[in-house]
């Protein structure tokens, strides 16, 4: 079955780094576009970034662009979400996410937290 797996979240003082991998099973990750989507307490959950199924496209949103890049490596079935230049509204839940057929996935979710 699909599963999908986090990792690389934590706490970073404002202005930091942090990178965010999320290992892909049980489908041809190569065939499918992969996103980022985060959750702030209290708000609904947001899309951050999407990668093309051969990472030659990309999209952000608004408040990332600049900041974040998404990548994959199709070889290791991972996606992942390097993150510079992290503001306290940056601290969230991140999630990664796909879409085999017509049934979307997403992973337990990695906590970020942006804070001095």
């Amino acid at each position: 079955q699909v599963q999908l797996v986090e990792s690389g979240g934590g706490l970073v003082q404002p202005g930091g780094s942090l990178r965010l991998s999320c290992a892909a099973s049980g489908f041809t990750f190569s065939r499918y576009l992969m996103s980022w989507y985060r959750q702030a307490p209290g708000k609904e959950r947001e899309f951050v970034a999407a990668i093309s199924d051969s990472g030659a496209g990309t999209d952000y949103a608004d408040s990332v662009k600049g900041r974040f890049t998404i990548s994959r490596d199709n070889a290791k079935n991972t996606v992942y979400l390097q993150m510079n230049s992290l503001k306290p509204e940056d601290t969230a839940v991140y999630y990664c996410k796909t879409t085999v057929w017509v049934r979307d996935y997403w992973g337990q979710g990695t906590q970020v937290t942006v804070s001095s």
